[in-house]
This record gives C-alpha cells, sequence and structure tokens, in this order.
C-alpha cells in the first residue's frame, strides 16, 4: 500500500501542495492498540490536532527519512494548568527549531516528520510505556517499564522533571491521562514513522533512518535560570552523531555525515555524549536493509538559547545541512550501486 494510500486509510487526511512544490500531510491523531494502529476521531486536545505533521516532497528522490520528535511547541492549555513550570522553562527543553533547521531535506526528495506537541508532554524517543509509578495516580499497566535509567532521572516517555531536574507537575498524573498521551500522541507518531521507513526501503530496497536533535551548548549556569547569564563551562562539540556505537548504522554512512560536517568547518565527535536513544536503537537494522543515526546539533551554532530564538547563523546551518544530507544521499547510491555491482 502506497503511504498517501495508508494516510487515507488511517484517517489522516489528504495531503497539500505546500509554495515550493513540496507535499505537507496534516496529520490527526488516531490510537492503535498496543502494536497495531486503529481510528480514533477525537484528538487529544483541540490544539494539538493535528500532532504532528509529514513533509512529503513532490517526489519521493532517495531512502532518507528524516524525523524531529523534540522539536514541537505547541503547549495545551491543561498541561499549562497543570505545571508548576512557566512555559519559559518548559521551552528549555524543546529542540527548538530543529525540524526548520533540517527542513531542506524536502527538496532533495526526502520525507520529514515532525511532533507538534513538546517533549515535556509526551517524550517520542523512550519506549511507549517508560513511566514512573511515583508521578501517577493509578496503577500502572503490568508490561510498564518502570525502572529504566531515564525513569529514575524522571525523563521517562511523560517526564517528571524539565529545565534543572525541576519537577514539572503541581500533583499527580491520573493514569488514564497517561495511556490517553501515550495511545493518541505516541503511537500514532510511531505508526506513520514505521510507514516512512517502510516506503523508502520497498522503493530503495534500503531506508535510512536520520533522527534529528539539538543539544544544549553547556554554557548556561547551571540551576539558574536562562536570563540569569552565562559562565565558561566546558563546551560541547558542534554535532554528535550517534549509530549506537556501529550498531544502528552502516559506518560508511555516518563516516560521510561526519566528514562533511568537518570539511565545512565543524567539531564533530561520535557517539560521545549521546549515542542514540530508543529511536535509532529501535528503527536500526541494518541486516534488515534498515539503518538509524542520530544527529545532534549544538543550540548555540543556530539560535539563542537564552531568548530561544533563531540566531544570525541559522540560515548558514541549514544550508549546510541539507548538503550534509545531499551527500548521505550520495553514500546510500554509492553503496546500492556496489551491492548490485557484487550481485552480477
Amino acid at each position: 500500500m502506497a503511504l498517501t494510500d495508508w494516510l487515507a486509510y488511517m484517517g489522516f487526511g489528504r495531503g497539500r501542495r505546500g509554495e515550493e512544490g513540496l507535499m505537507t500531510s496534516k496529520l490527526s491523531g488516531p490510537a492503535f492498540a498496543r502494536d497495531a494502529p486503529a481510528k480514533v476521531n477525537q484528538p487529544h486536545e483541540p490544539e494539538l490536532d493535528p500532532p504532528f505533521e509529514v513533509v512529503e516532497p513532490a517526489r519521493l528522490a532517495c531512502p532518507l527519512v528524516f524525523s524531529s520528535p523534540h522539536s514541537g511547541n505547541v503547549y495545551p492549555r491543561r498541561f499549562l494548568e497543570a505545571t508548576r513550570l512557566d512555559e519559559a522553562v518548559l521551552r528549555r527543553s524543546e529542540d527548538a527549531f530543529v525540524d526548520a533547521l533540517f527542513g531542506g531535506v524536502a527538496a532533495l526528495g526526502a520525507p520529514l516528520i515532525k511532533a507538534r506537541f513538546p517533549r515535556a508532554y509526551l517524550d517520542l524517543n523512550r519506549e511507549p510505556y517508560e513511566l514512573d509509578p511515583r508521578m501517577f495516580e493509578g496503577r500502572l499497566p503490568a508490561f510498564a517499564n518502570t525502572r529504566s535509567l531515564r525513569v529514575a532521572g524522571g525523563l521517562g516517555t511523560i517526564a517528571r522533571v524539565a529545565g534543572h531536574a525541576q519537577e514539572i507537575y503541581t500533583r499527580r498524573v491520573p493514569v488514564e491521562e497517561a495511556i490517553e498521551r501515550i495511545e493518541k500522541l505516541y503511537k500514532p507518531y510511531h505508526a506513520c514513522l514505521r510507514g516512512l521507513v517502510e516506503q523508502a526501503r520497498q522503493k530503495f530496497g534500503i531506508a535510512v533512518l536520520v533522527d534529528c536533535h539539538s543539544m544544549p551548548s553547556g554554557s548556561l549556569r547551571a540551576g539558574q535560570p536562562s536570563w540569569a547569564g552565562f559562565v565558561e563551562m566546558p563546551q560541547k562539540p558542534d554535532f554528535v552523531v550517534g549509530d549506537r556505537y556501529g550498531t544502528s548504522c552502516a559506518t560508511d554512512f555516518v563516516d560521510a555525515v561526519e566528514y562533511e560536517l568537518r570539511r565545512r568547518g565543524y567539531d564533530v565527535q561520535r557517539n560521545k555524549p549521546y549515542a542514540g536513544g530508543f529511536i535509532t536503537e529501535h528503527y536500526g537494522n541494518p541486516a534488515n536493509d534498515c539503518h538509524a543515526m542520530q544527529i545532534e546539533v549544538s543550540r548555540a551554532l543556530y539560535m539563542d538559547e537564552r531568548a530561544v530564538r533563531r540566531g544570525e547563523r541559522f540560515a548558514d546551518v541549514a544550508a549546510d545541512l541539507a548538503k550534509v544530507a545531499c551527500v548521505l544521499a550520495d553514500a546510500v547510491a554509492a553503496r546500492r550501486d556496489r551491492h548490485r555491482a557484487a550481485a552480477e
């Protein structure tokens, strides 16, 4: 089944042509049972209709798929009423503007899926049920993962803390509310992401998922609000490319990305301090022709971290990332050509 047919079947609505000839599909929020999607008419929150968007190229021209799970900035009113933190503090956990930073990939012929809800509300880069029993009212499902390191740190599928480890909620969250977020936001996003990856694999014989994130530069004063100023602290590199220590992606694809970034003057590290989260680990299966890597961009490169607004270098970094995507697409095509030649 073609992706457009699948979207229509799932009730996601029809795409529309953007000003630059791109196809933008605005997707509403169906829930699906534990593993399989099922149609649901009502959105989780009116502000989150649709909960995510897919920007598709006019023509699918390469096997790359881009995901921006943490760039959402639509905070539902009920959520803001239930939190003890103001929106400025909550926004520190956003990968702000990352969807726009990687937006040039559509012109290359690759789709990009982006969440509209923030990671402080629900984190798509976690297992579906990484939940902290201390923060919920009621009994969690028996299959919930309550003991992961991420849960212990307050950063499960539904986070307990944001900013500098500040508690988000004024009171316990009803378990039913948590399950509804997972059913109507998390599962539809991942169902669509799987569809995009499988579409690429079916058409090209290979799929490469690039999970797009940003990281704090490390220069904000720990424990202080964002307007409190800066101190000298060890700086993170400009980029961290993660492949789960070589298990989620072919090494030559990661090499190509690192080489092009360095050629453009950036400081790049691999896997440290970010090797890739749930998405990279879950979707990366090179033996099945599905590769996944995570790219973390230092926020100091492209934005004002205190004011949470685009910086002077935003357009330059976005243009460089579009060129990096081209180089990656060429590396994937070269690998396919080598494999075809070997098979003849």
